[in-house]
């Protein structure tokens, strides 16, 4: 009974233990929980969906605040909307940092924030907007660009003017170091004069005390190495160099026997742009497995005559691409890229390599069972050549005749020759032996 009991005291104040642990609490400080999510580096659809899932983290962990810590040249237009969307989508407070530099598309995430805070040397703005070759885009969508930086300084109280003339270079803002034709840049000053900053702190620690999360548990955001991986894939520049490897490593497949070096290059290149895309989120496993049907089928096509087959693979394999983007245009200029690199080394490859390396000699028979590889077909009579017989029989034109005391099948050169006159053996082709007809010799 002691031992019962005992037990049982032992039992509910293990039970008390656990139930005082509170999951919810085990994060909880004084000043609350603080997430901050690091934008770094060039914006493209990788960092999109790495502040996608850093935001989510902050949500189910019911955090306090969010610090965007930006410190960006700028990126992709489509990924930087994204994130804009995202931002404005939680419920929980967000401040933008800027930690040296908010520029392009970085200024256009920084201005959907709650609020602005800068570092001393820090700078926001110069968002123009071009396209991937370095030109001004389109009017159409500079228009649309104009439309959402005004927009997104509306919705926190800032003067329009200002994010408008950070990507329309015909405001004039002299006093900014803005004339015409130029893109507005604010410092730390000016932001907090034109009250697109409130304020200037040295670090994120000055911030967080001034903001009252001195003592606030403050969670900082890792990429993790799949994250870095996609990024660094998503990256508007090295998509069309991954494509340029990819194709060109498959072709050069096609020079050498086997499966070798240029064979793993291209499959790995392909296969790290559809990772890093799947990792990004814009890529489904639809697109993958379309894109290996399109190589069973181009294979199929070196075995099975027509040329469709071929075709609706190379249509599978440029579809799938297409489909594990959300820039079409982009992708294009990518796609002709890698087959403008592939094609030009191509014929290089020709030039330099054609007599040792033929792109077709594992599909076309090269190897013939000629008699300089030691091959006989039928046995070649040439010593008969020059040697004289007697029609057996009347040529017309083939017949059969005595030579060298054989009996042959013989065949003239067109001419009739009666049974019983001399022939002589002019040539021979295999099988095949020509006679002519002897002329009688005079006894003058």
């Amino acid at each position: 009974m002691k031992k019962f009991r005992l037990l049982l005291y032992v039992s509910l104040v293990a039970l008390a233990i656990v139930l005082s642990i509170n999951p919810a609490n085990i994060k909880s400080s004084p000043d609350g929980i603080v997430y901050v999510i690091p934008v770094e580096a060039t914006v493209e659809k990788g960092l999109s969906a790495f502040i996608n899932r850093s935001i989510t983290e902050a949500e189910e962990s019911s955090a306090d605040l969010i610090v965007l810590d930006i410190y960006t040249p700028g990126g992709v237009v489509a990924a930087a909307g994204d994130i804009a969307k995202r931002i404005v989508a939680t419920d929980i407070p967000i401040v933008a940092f800027i930690n040296n530099q908010a520029l392009s598309a970085g200024a256009y995430i920084a201005l959907n924030a709650d609020n602005i805070y800068m570092t001393p040397d820090g700078k926001m703005g110069s968002a123009g907007i071009i396209t991937q070759d370095g030109n001004a885009a389109d009017l159409k969508s500079q228009s649309a660009w104009y439309a959402n930086m005004k927009s997104a300084a509306e919705q926190n109280g800032r003067d329009p003017l200002y994010a408008l003339a950070m990507a329309d270079p015909d405001i004039d803002l002299p006093e900014y170091g803005a004339g015409k034709g130029e893109f507005l840049t604010l410092t730390a000053s000016q932001a907090v004069e034109v009250k697109y900053s409130e304020g200037t702190f040295a670090t994120l620690n000055e911030l967080l005390h001034h903001l009252g999360y001195k003592d606030a548990l403050v969670e900082r955001v890792e990429v993790t190495f799949a994250e870095k991986l996609a990024r660094f894939i998503t990256d508007p520049i090295v998509v069309p160099i991954l494509l340029s490897i990819g194709s060109l490593g498959l072709v050069l497949e096609l020079y050498s026997p086997g499966f070798g070096i240029p064979g793993i290059m291209g499959a790995s290149a392909l296969l790290l742009f559809f990772y890093g895309h799947l990792v990004a989120g814009l890529a489904g496993f639809e697109s993958i497995i379309l894109f290996i049907i399109g190589i069973v089928l181009i294979l199929l096509e070196f075995v099975v005559p027509g040329g469709i087959i071929g075709l609706i693979g190379f249509g599978a394999i440029l579809t799938s691409l297409f489909i594990a983007t959300d820039d079409v245009t982009h992708m294009a200029i990518s796609l002709l890229i890698a087959i403008g690199v592939t094609t030009l080394t191509s014929i290089i490859l020709f030039k330099v390599f054609g007599k040792k390396m033929n792109i077709f000699k594992k599909i076309i028979l090269k190897d013939s069972t000629n008699t300089e590889s030691g091959y006989v077909s039928n046995v070649n009579r040439k010593e008969l050549i020059g040697l004289e017989g007697v029609a057996l029989t009347s040529l017309r034109p083939s017949g059969t005749a005595i030579i060298n005391n054989e009996r042959l099948d013989v065949v003239t050169e067109g001419a009739y020759i009666l049974q019983g006159k001399k022939v002589v053996v002019v040539k021979t082709e295999g099988h095949r032996i020509v006679v002519r007809e002897q002329e009688e010799k005079s006894n003058e």
